[in-house]
C-alpha cells in the first residue's frame, strides 16, 4: 500500500474542514435543490472501475468536494422544508466531526467509556425533556425506523413472554398469535418494523381516524387479549396526535402494549405551549423518535424508550465469550446494534448548548413559521387542508395536476423546497418546518416564491385552456 495512503497529512483535516465551512456558508444563497448538471455529472460515474494506483489524501478531498458538493439537497439550510428533515446544529456538526475523529465503537464501556456514559448522560436528559417515566430505559439507533423496531421488539418479546413463549429463542414458528391494532394513518415504517419482527404489514387491524388524522376514541376496539397498540405522535401530515389518555386505559390489562411512534412529534413535550396536544402520551409502554428531526443532530440519530427495562434487555440480550460482563447499562444488551459510531456525542453537544429553554425556544419558533405559511398562502388564495396545530402545512392549489406542477416549479425554482404528499384523498403540498437555521426571512422568501410559482402554473394552464 502506498504511503500516501496511510499517513497522517499535514492539514488535512483543517483543508476538510475549510471546505465544510464553505459549503455551509453557501447554503442561505444557494438553490435548494441539487444541481441537476452536477448530479447528471457525478451520475456519469457510476459503473467506472476503481482506479488502480493510489491517490494524494488531499487529491481525494478536492475531488470529492468537487464532484458532489453541488449534487447534494441543501436539506441543512434554512428554506428546506421537505421530509421533516432538520439541519444540523453547528455545536452538533462540530461534535461529529470531533467523534469521527475519536473513532469510538460505542457498543460497549470497554470499547468506549466516552461514548456509553455520554449516552447514558443524554438518555437523562431526553427523559427529562420529554417528561417520560423516569425509570424507562433508553436505546439510541439509527434512526426513528429502528428505533421503533426496537421498541416493538420489546413489546413483542413482553406479550409472548406473558404467555410462556421465548421468541428469542424459539421464533415465532407455533407462537401464541398477537393481535397488533394500528392507527390508519401510522407512519409506514411502523409497517416496516412489524414486519421485520415477523408480525406481518398486513395482518394488523387498522383503527379508524377522524378528519385531522386522530385515532378516533369511539373506534378502539375492547382489548382482551395480547395486544400490541401503535400510536402517533405527530401525523406526518397535520402533525396532530392521537387520544394517549383513551388508548392507554383501554392498554390497561397486563396483555397489553401501547407504543407510540414520535419521530418528530415527541419534541412536542419540551413545549409548554404544545405538551397539551401529547397529553396521556406517557402513559405508553414504548416511544421512538428521532434526533435528527427537531433536535437537529447529525443522520443518523433515532432514540427509543421502553418503560419496562427487563423486556427490552429480554429481546436484545447478547452473550458471547469475547465479550464484556455486565457493566450496570451495555448499550449492545439494549438495541439491534453491536457496531455502532458515538451518536450520543452529538447528542450531548446539541442538548448542552440548546438547554431546555433552548429546545422549547426551537419548537415554538418552528411551529409559528408553520402558522405564519398557512396564514401567507391563505391570503393568497391558497387552501389549507389541515388544521396547523404543530409544524406541518399540507396546501393545495386546485386539482391534482395543478398540484404536481406547483410543486415541480418550486423545487426547480430553488428558493424552498417542499414536496408532494397525499391527505384525505386529495393531492396537496406538504410544508415541514424543523430547521434551526430557518428565520423569519425565510418564510416570507418562501412564501413570496410559492405564491408566484403558484401564479405562474395557473396562469399557463388557462393559457392552455
Amino acid at each position: 500500500m502506498s504511503p500516501s495512503t496511510t499517513i497522517r497529512e499535514p492539514g488535512l483535516l483543517e483543508d476538510a474542514t475549510a471546505r465544510a465551512g464553505r459549503y455551509l456558508d453557501s447554503l442561505a444563497d444557494r438553490a435548494v435543490a441539487a444541481d441537476p448538471v452536477a448530479v447528471e455529472k457525478l451520475r456519469s460515474r457510476v459503473g467506472s472501475g476503481l482506479p488502480e494506483a493510489p491517490t494524494a489524501p488531499r487529491a481525494v478531498l478536492a475531488e470529492l468536494d468537487a464532484i458532489a458538493s453541488d449534487a447534494t439537497v441543501a436539506s441543512a439550510g434554512p428554506r428546506f422544508f421537505g421530509f421533516v428533515h432538520g439541519g444540523s446544529l453547528p455545536v452538533a456538526a462540530a461534535a461529529s466531526v470531533l467523534a469521527t475523529a475519536w473513532d469510538q465503537n460505542a457498543f460497549c464501556m470497554t470499547s468506549s467509556p466516552a461514548g456509553v456514559l455520554l449516552e447514558e448522560i443524554v438518555l437523562g436528559w431526553l427523559r427529562e425533556v420529554l417528561d417520560l417515566p423516569a425509570d424507562s430505559v433508553g436505546a439510541v439507533t439509527t434512526g426513528a425506523t429502528v428505533a421503533n423496531f426496537t421498541a416493538l421488539a420489546a413489546a413483542r418479546h413482553h406479550l409472548l413472554e406473558a404467555q410462556g413463549w421465548d421468541v428469542e429463542a424459539d421464533g415465532l414458528f407455533g407462537a401464541p398469535p398477537l393481535r397488533v391494532l394500528l392507527s390508519a394513518e401510522s407512519h409506514p415504517t411502523v409497517r416496516k418494523a412489524l414486519g421485520l419482527l415477523g408480525l406481518g404489514r398486513d395482518r394488523v387491524e387498522l383503527i379508524e381516524t377522524d378528519a385531522r388524522g386522530r385515532i378516533r376514541v369511539d373506534a378502539i376496539p375492547r382489548i382482551d387479549g395480547p395486544t400490541l397498540v401503535c400510536a402517533q405522535a405527530g401525523n406526518v401530515n397535520s402533525g396532530d396526535f392521537d387520544p394517549f389518555d383513551a388508548l392507554a386505559d383501554a392498554c390497561a390489562g397486563p396483555l397489553a402494549w401501547l407504543h407510540v411512534d414520535g419521530a418528530f412529534g415527541l419534541w412536542a413535550r419540551a413545549s409548554r405551549a404544545k405538551r397539551d396536544l401529547a397529553r396521556g402520551l406517557e402513559r405508553a409502554d414504548s416511544w421512538a423518535t428521532d434526533g435528527h428531526k427537531w433536535l437537529n443532530v447529525p443522520y443518523d440519530c433515532g432514540i427509543a424508550f421502553v418503560r419496562e427495562s427487563r423486556a427490552l434487555r429480554g429481546a436484545m440480550l447478547l452473550s458471547a465469550a469475547y465479550l464484556p460482563g455486565d457493566a450496570p447499562r451495555e448499550p449492545f444488551h439494549h438495541l439491534p446494534e453491536t457496531s455502532r459510531r458515538a451518536r450520543g456525542v452529538e447528542l450531548w453537544a446539541a442538548l448542552r448548548g440548546l438547554g431546555r429553554s433552548g429546545i422549547e425556544e426551537l419548537v415554538d419558533r418552528c411551529c409559528r413559521h408553520a402558522r405564519r405559511f398557512a396564514d401567507g398562502l391563505s391570503t393568497a388564495g391558497y387552501e389549507i387542508l389541515n388544521e396547523v396545530v404543530l409544524n406541518q402545512v399540507v396546501v393545495s392549489f386546485g386539482d391534482d395536476e395543478t398540484n404536481r406542477a406547483v410543486v415541480d416549479a418550486v423545487q426547480r425554482a430553488g428558493v424552498c423546497w417542499c414536496g408532494p404528499t397525499e391527505w384525505r384523498g386529495r393531492s396537496a403540498m406538504r410544508i415541514s418546518v424543523s430547521c434551526w437555521a430557518t428565520g423569519d426571512e425565510d418564510v416570507e422568501r418562501s412564501i413570496e416564491s410559492i405564491v408566484g410559482c403558484a401564479r405562474d402554473v395557473t396562469r399557463a394552464r388557462r393559457g392552455k385552456a
